[in-house]
C-alpha cells in the first residue's frame, strides 16, 4: 500500500487549540490532534433547503427542518417540524414494517389490500395456533411473530430492518424510510480561508435520525460538486460527523486509529469546532465539537493503493456475495458502487458470488486468495471482532466498504461508520455477550460468506496470528486508555461550549462510568424490565476494553470459547427459542389491544376484529391499499416506546410520566 499506517506516537506534541491556519497537505489535515475551525454560511433559502425531502419518520423518528433555534434578538427563527415518530424518539415499530409487509404482501405489489392485510393476518393466526384451540395465548403470539417477522437474516435467525434505499439512491436506515438528502449551496471558511459555492447536505441514518429536534447534524460537503477543482489540502469532500451516540466523541476516531494502525486503510479523522450563519438567524452560531472523516473515495483509494483505477463497492446486504445471477441490474443497488464500473469489475463480483454460493469447500479453499487480499482481510477481521462493532459485516451487513485493486483484481475490506464500536451497539446482544464475543464464530446468527471464509485455513491461521500479535501491541488496554486521556485534554474545552450537561457525560465516560442513553448507549433497566438488549448500560471505552483484552486472551489461550450470538443478538434478534425478536414486543401489546373478554388470550375472531380496526384507522384516507411507509406510521401509533427505551420526553429506562405503556 502506497500509504503508511502511522503509528500512535503516545504523548503530542500539539497543545489543544483551535486551528485557524488552512492545512497544505492531507497529512496535516487529518491529524486526530488537531481540532480545526470551521463555518459554513447559508443563504437563509438555502439552509431551509436543506432540510431533507420524503420519509415516513423512520425508526427515530421522521425528518425535520434544520432547526430554528433562537434568533439574535429572541425570536425563534425558521425551523422544520419533525416527522411521524416525533422529535428524534427511538420508534422500533418502524423497525418491524418491512416484515410485516414482506409476511402479508401476497402479490408482491409493494402495497397491502384489505383481503391481504385483514386476511393475511387470519391466516397468519391459525397457524400460530398450534394447538388447533381457536385462541393464542402471549407465548404462542410470541413464537408465531418470530417466526412470520424474522427472515431478516439468512436463516431466519434474526430481524433485520430494511437498509437498501429505492434504485439510485444511497442505502442505509434514513434512505430505505424515504429520507433523500439534497445538496444546497453555501459557502465553507476552513482553517482561515474562504471557499465559496460548495455543496452541503446533511449525511448519516441512525445519527441522522436520533439527531431530530437538534440543529447538529452531520454535514457532507462536497467542494467540486458546484465548482470544479475546489479543494482543502487537496481533498474535495469533508465529512462533519456529529457522534451524536458518543458522549466521548472518541469511539469513530479511536477505532479508524486502531484499524490504521493494525494495517488496515482506514479513513482518517481529525476534529472540528463547526459554526454556522445565517443571514437574520444565525451569526457564527457554534453547532459544537465535529470529527472530521476522511471520505472513502478516489482521493483515499490512490494514497491507500497507489491508484485511482480500482472499484469502491458499499454493501448493504446480510448475504454478502450471494449468486444473484448473471445479470449486474440485480447487485447495483445492493454494492452501491461509487463511480462508474467497467464491465471487468462487475463480472468479477459476479463471479465471486458464484464460487461462495456454488464451490465445494476444496473448490472454495483453493480459489479464496484469487479473490480475497488473505493479508488485508484477517487484519480487518481481528479488528472488527475484537473492536466487537456489530452494527457491521458482523450482523446486518453494512458499515465496510470493498475495494477492488486494479492490478491484483482482489478485495480489500474496509470499515466504515464506526460510532457503535468498543461494544457500543445495544441493538445486538448483552453487554455481557458483546465484552465476550466468541472470536471462532463472531457473526450473529447464520453468515455465509464469513461461514466460509473463516473456515479456509489461510484466512483462519492469519487471522489469529494477527489477534495474538496485536493482543500483545496494539489491544493493550494500557494505550489505549492513554489515548482516551490525551484525547479528553484536547477536546474538553471544546466540550465545554456544548453545556455543562454534555462536559458532565463527556468527563464521566472518560473516566470509565457508564451514563445513560440520553447521548450514550443505554441507561438500565426501566420499571417493569424493558426490552432485552435495550436497557443494558453501555461500557465507555477504558473499562470495555480491560474485559474485552481479557476475554480474547482467555479464548485464545483455549480457557474459554467466548459467547456466541447465535439467533439471538438482542431485541430485534432473532426467534430461536422465542425470547427475543419483534414478537417480545408485540405480542404482548397485541394480546392487551385484542383480548376483549379479558382471558388473557386472544381469540381468532377477537384478533381479525383487531385488523379490521386497524385496516380502518391506517387507511383513513380511503385508498384500499397500504404502502410500507402508511405500514410504518400505523405501527408506530398502534405500538408505542416499550419501556426501557429512553427517548425525548422520558427518563431513561422509563415511560412518559403518567402514560400508559400501551393504551388500548
Amino acid at each position: 500500500m502506497k500509504r503508511m499506517a502511522l503509528a500512535w506516537f503516545g504523548v503530542w506534541a500539539l497543545p489543544s487549540v483551535l486551528l485557524g491556519e488552512l492545512p497544505k497537505t492531507d497529512s496535516e489535515l487529518f491529524d486526530l490532534r488537531k481540532v480545526w475551525e470551521a463555518n459554513v454560511t447559508f443563504a437563509p433559502e438555502q439552509w431551509q433547503a436543506i432540510a431533507p425531502k420524503g420519509g415516513g419518520g423512520g425508526l427515530f423518528g421522521g425528518p425535520g427542518g434544520p432547526g430554528g433555534g433562537p434568533r439574535e434578538g429572541g425570536r425563534r427563527g425558521p425551523g422544520g417540524p419533525g416527522g411521524p415518530g416525533g422529535r428524534g424518539g427511538f420508534d422500533p415499530s418502524r423497525f418491524m414494517a418491512g416484515g410485516w409487509m414482506q409476511a402479508l404482501d401476497t402479490d408482491k405489489d409493494g402495497k397491502l389490500t384489505k383481503p391481504e392485510f385483514v386476511g393475511g393476518f387470519q391466516r397468519l393466526a391459525k397457524e400460530w395456533d398450534t394447538a388447533g384451540s381457536g385462541e393464542l395465548g402471549v407465548d404462542a403470539l410470541r413464537d408465531g411473530m418470530n417466526k412470520a417477522l424474522g427472515g431478516g437474516v439468512p436463516g431466519g435467525g434474526g430481524f433485520a430492518p430494511r437498509l437498501q434505499g429505492a434504485e439510485g439512491k444511497r442505502n442505509g436506515l434514513s434512505s430505505a424510510s424515504g429520507i433523500n438528502f439534497e445538496y444546497v449551496h453555501a459557502d465553507l471558511e476552513f482553517g482561515g480561508s474562504r471557499i465559496t459555492n460548495v455543496a452541503v447536505r446533511y449525511k448519516g441514518n441512525g445519527t441522522y435520525m436520533m439527531s431530530q429536534g437538534t440543529e447538529k447534524k452531520s454535514l457532507k460537503v462536497d467542494l467540486n460538486e458546484f465548482v470544479k477543482g475546489q479543494k482543502v489540502a487537496g481533498v474535495s469532500k469533508l465529512n462533519f460527523h456529529n457522534n451524536i451516540t458518543d458522549a466521548s466523541w472518541m469511539n469513530e476516531p479511536l477505532s479508524y486509529a486502531l484499524y490504521r494502525d493494525a494495517g488496515v486503510p482506514a479513513p482518517r479523522t481529525s476534529y472540528a469546532r463547526l459554526t454556522v450563519s445565517v443571514p437574520g438567524l444565525h451569526t457564527n452560531r457554534s453547532f459544537g465539537l465535529y470529527s472530521i472523516v476522511e471520505n472513502l473515495d478516489d482521493n483515499w483509494a490512490n494514497g491507500s493503493f497507489g491508484t485511482k483505477k480500482g472499484a469502491i463497492f458499499k454493501p448493504v446486504t446480510p448475504n454478502l456475495f450471494q449468486d444473484l445471477g448473471q445479470d449486474w441490474t440485480k447487485y447495483q443497488q445492493t454494492y452501491d458502487p461509487k463511480g462508474e464500473l467497467t464491465e471487468k469489475q462487475k463480472r468479477r463480483v459476479i463471479d465471486f458470488a458464484q464460487i461462495v454460493t456454488h464451490a465445494d469447500e476444496a473448490e472454495f479453499t483453493r480459489r479464496l486468495p484469487e479473490f480475497v487480499d488473505v493479508d488485508g482481510f484477517s487484519r480487518f477481521m481481528a479488528v472488527t471482532v475484537w473492536l466487537s462493532t456489530l452494527d457491521s459485516i458482523l450482523a446486518i451487513g453494512q458499515n465496510y466498504v470493498v475495494y477492488l485493486h486494479p492490478k491484483t483484481d482482489r478485495f480489500h475490506f474496509v470499515p466504515w461508520d464506526l460510532d457503535h464500536s468498543f461494544g457500543n451497539f445495544m441493538l445486538q446482544g448483552t453487554q455481557q455477550e458483546r465484552e465476550q464475543l466468541s472470536i471462532a464464530e463472531p457473526w450473529v446468527g447464520q453468515n455465509r460468506f464469513l461461514e466460509r471464509v473463516m473456515k479456509v485455513p489461510a484466512i483462519r491461521e492469519a487471522y489469529l496470528a494477527r489477534l495474538k500479535e496485536f493482543q500483545l501491541t496494539l489491544f493493550q488496554p494500557a494505550r489505549i486508555r492513554k489515548q482516551v486521556d490525551e484525547l479528553a485534554a484536547l477536546l474538553k474545552s471544546t466540550v465545554r461550549e456544548e453545556g455543562e450537561e454534555k462536559l458532565s457525560r463527556f468527563e464521566k465516560v472518560v473516566a470509565g462510568e457508564s451514563v445513560g442513553m440520553g447521548g450514550f448507549g443505554g441507561g438500565g433497566r426501566g420499571p417493569g424490565g424493558g426490552m432485552p438488549g435495550f436497557g443494558d448500560p453501555v461500557k465507555p471505552i477504558r473499562t470495555f476494553v480491560e474485559v474485552r483484552h481479557q476475554s480474547v486472551a482467555a479464548q485464545l489461550a483455549g480457557n474459554s470459547t467466548g459467547m456466541r450470538m447465535g439467533t439471538r443478538g438482542g431485541p430485534f434478534g432473532g426467534g430461536g427459542r422465542g425470547e427475543f425478536g419483534p414478537g417480545t414486543f408485540l405480542a404482548p401489546a397485541v394480546l392487551q389491544k385484542a383480548d376483549q373478554d379479558h382471558n388473557d388470550k386472544a381469540s381468532l375472531a377477537e384478533l381479525q376484529k383487531l385488523a379490521e380496526i386497524w385496516w380502518s384507522e391506517w387507511d383513513a384516507a380511503g385508498n384500499g391499499s397500504l404502502t410500507d411507509q402508511q405500514l410504518g406510521d400505523g405501527l408506530s401509533k398502534a405500538f408505542p416506546m416499550p419501556q426501557g427505551i429512553g427517548g425525548p420526553g422520558r427518563a431513561p429506562g422509563g415511560p412518559e410520566q403518567g402514560a400508559r405503556p400501551v393504551p388500548r
